[in-house]
């Protein structure tokens, strides 16, 4: 796995967002969007542009975080569907969008991506998501 950064890349830059965890080759930043409460980011910390440029185990380690995450927002939020997304068009740098999706969102059925369908501002009190924040930090230290 490559460990360089590039310059212009928006995720080689320090994180704009909360990073709720991470390891040598991986961070969970929390996007908490007013729109979508308890969106969570899984990003490779190295600038890597697909999956299959990182070695099996990194790509292992890193579905392991994706599908963690999605658990306790499963459990947590108990949202309608969760939304797994992994594009890069944008930003070539391997990242997985984790994303809480309700029936009442501003997008729902569709992408967050998407054109809105509805006013929407579901936001996470600071007590709900300091205690996301340690059941996700508890799940991702095991």
């Amino acid at each position: 796995m490559k460990s360089h950064k590039l310059e212009n890349c928006d995720l080689c830059k320090p994180s704009l967002y909360p990073i709720v965890w991470e390891n040598k080759s991986f961070r969970v930043t929390l996007i908490n969007d007013h729109q979508f409460p308890g969106y969570c980011r899984v990003e490779s910390i190295a600038h890597i542009k697909e999956m299959t440029d990182m070695e099996m185990v990194q790509q292992n380690d890193c579905m392991s975080i994706v599908f963690k995450v999605e658990s306790i927002l499963r459990s947590f939020l108990q949202p309608e569907k969760i939304n797994l997304s992994s594009l890069g068009n944008i930003t070539p740098h391997v990242h997985w969008h984790i994303i809480p999706r309700y029936k009442n969102d501003s997008h729902y059925p569709l992408s967050i991506w998407s054109e809105q369908k509805r006013e929407g501002k579901m936001e996470l009190r600071k007590d709900e998501e300091n205690e996301l924040i340690r059941l996700l930090r508890d799940a991702l230290n095991q």
